[in-house]
């Protein structure tokens, strides 16, 4: 049984574990789902999806606290994607991020689900500061940030995208 981070009233927000495998591939699958990521053709097979658990995942809620954690679609007890946020070590920052298989676009779901975990964070985990990295042609996600207060930072080159960094303060006003 995976540890329930929290809940929303159409979402469980819970760590991963290796019966998840099948749900990792399949909301990597569809190759729009990674367009804007950095990391398109990660996932490949079940075996890069157990090892994105094992070695990624699992590693980080041991040595963290925290890491993407799986969305779980309560009317249907599925994981329909990942949500909140992972100590990116190659911009030495907290990052908020998420996805979600492409049939569960659009319906609100990132939003709620990382308000979700904002409103965890605030309360129960040593965390200040976090960023959301994002391509600048990937609309729908800079309103994403946009709806969960976040507010614009800078843009800059990566991984030949022009990105856009979005920030905010969970605790202090900095």
């Amino acid at each position: 049984m995976s540890k329930i981070i929290t809940e929303t009233p159409r979402l469980i927000i819970r760590e991963f574990n290796l019966d998840d495998v099948q749900a990792v591939y399949d909301f990597n699958a569809d190759e729009r789902v990674n367009l804007y990521t950095g990391d398109a053709g990660v996932v490949k097979s079940l075996a890069d999806a157990e090892r994105i658990i094992r070695d990624i995942w699992l590693n980080e809620y041991l040595q963290f606290g925290y890491a993407r954690w799986a969305v779980v679609l309560k009317e249907t007890n599925r994981v329909i994607g990942f949500c909140g946020f992972k100590n990116d070590y190659r911009i030495d920052e907290t990052d908020i991020g998420y996805r979600f298989a492409p049939e569960y676009w659009g319906q609100g779901f990132a939003t709620e689900a990382n308000q979700a975990c904002i409103d965890y964070a605030k309360c129960h985990m040593d965390l200040d500061y976090i960023v959301g990295d994002v391509v600048d042609r990937n609309h729908a996600s800079i309103n994403v940030l946009k709806k969960l207060g976040m507010t614009f930072n800078k843009k800059f080159q990566n991984l030949g995208f022009m990105i856009q960094r979005y920030d905010m303060y969970l605790k202090s006003k900095a």
